[in-house]
């Protein structure tokens, strides 16, 4: 089972095509990260991207209008991400990726109170908890954002956690610690010479 999923922040279809080469063979789970410029300040994958076959995609939405994205990535998208603070009617937005027959799962800012989620959590299956500020490689690691993951799970078990930020083997064994599921990875594994290693030493560090 892969637990770490390389992301990918790419300004063009020329730069996404390396990073995908890049891990060809080596992840079959691909975390694609979707910046508009407007929720955050940078721009990702803001261009008619055209996904390779046999991987499998998630997207982290890090954008105002996260529905425009889903209705056009659906079919080749497993699972996206849509940043809780961006949607206004949380229910409608759930109700919509059920009768879309979509996972639910939504990105948490670091400032985001588990208390926010609490009435909804019983009805959401991934909660991805950013340990950075969104928007960019190389952002400063929040190990309190941590914490919620328990205050999560004991509200919902069955929800699956994903950590995202800063993930490199020591902070990876912080987060397995805490109990989180999955870990998404960019530049210390996309900008590795080697990222077949680089994964292989953030599966390592994983509480099994």
């Amino acid at each position: 089972m892969q637990n770490v999923f390389p992301a990918i922040i790419a300004k063009n279809q020329k730069e996404f095509n390396s990073v995908i080469k890049k891990l060809e063979g080596i992840s079959r789970i691909i975390h694609l990260d979707f910046m508009d410029g407007k929720f955050v300040d940078n721009k990702s994958l803001n261009f008619n991207i055209r996904l390779k076959g046999g991987c499998y995609y998630h997207a982290h939405l890090m954008v105002d209008n996260p529905k425009k994205y889903i209705e056009k990535y659906k079919k080749q998208v497993e699972l996206f991400l849509n940043h809780w603070e961006s949607i206004k009617n949380k229910q409608k937005y759930i109700d919509w990726l059920r009768k879309n027959n979509l996972l639910v799962g939504f990105a948490i800012k670091p400032e985001t109170k588990v208390s926010e989620l609490k009435p909804f959590l019983i009805n959401i299956d991934f909660v991805l908890i950013l340990t950075v500020h969104p928007g960019k490689y190389g952002a400063k690691f929040l190990k309190s954002s941590l914490n919620k993951v328990k205050k999560i799970k004991k509200i919902n078990s069955k929800i699956k956690i994903i950590v995202d930020g800063g993930m490199n083997p020591e902070k990876v064994k912080l987060a397995s610690d805490h109990g989180v599921d999955f870990f998404v990875s960019g530049s210390y594994v996309t900008k590795s010479d080697d990222p077949k290693r680089r994964i292989k030493m953030l599966e390592k560090s994983i509480k099994r």
